[in-house]
């Protein structure tokens, strides 16, 4: 559990980091995001800082796994979509 602990800080973390430099996430974002790229780097920083909690949590790990696993699933399916038709 110590390791899902930390995974969730981290997590959390770079949901932080999307507010505090969001230019860093502008090369990364661009691709599955190429419209609006700003308004997305915020709302994945808002998803990552949220499931890290979760995870970082005893109480909503389980929430948090599955959660994460959705938004990972979701993430790469539309990086891949966009990533054809660019």
């Amino acid at each position: 559990m110590a390791l899902l602990r930390t995974a969730g800080i981290v997590l959390a973390a770079t949901g932080v980091a999307h507010f505090a430099a969001p230019k860093a996430f502008e090369p990364i974002s661009r691709l599955p995001f190429p419209q609006d790229t700003q308004a997305w780097i915020k709302r994945n920083g808002a998803t990552e800082l949220a499931l890290g909690v979760a995870l970082a949590v005893d109480k909503t790990r389980k929430a948090g796994l599955v959660g994460t696993a959705v938004y990972a699933a979701w993430l790469g399916a539309r990086t891949v979509s966009k990533s054809r038709s660019a």
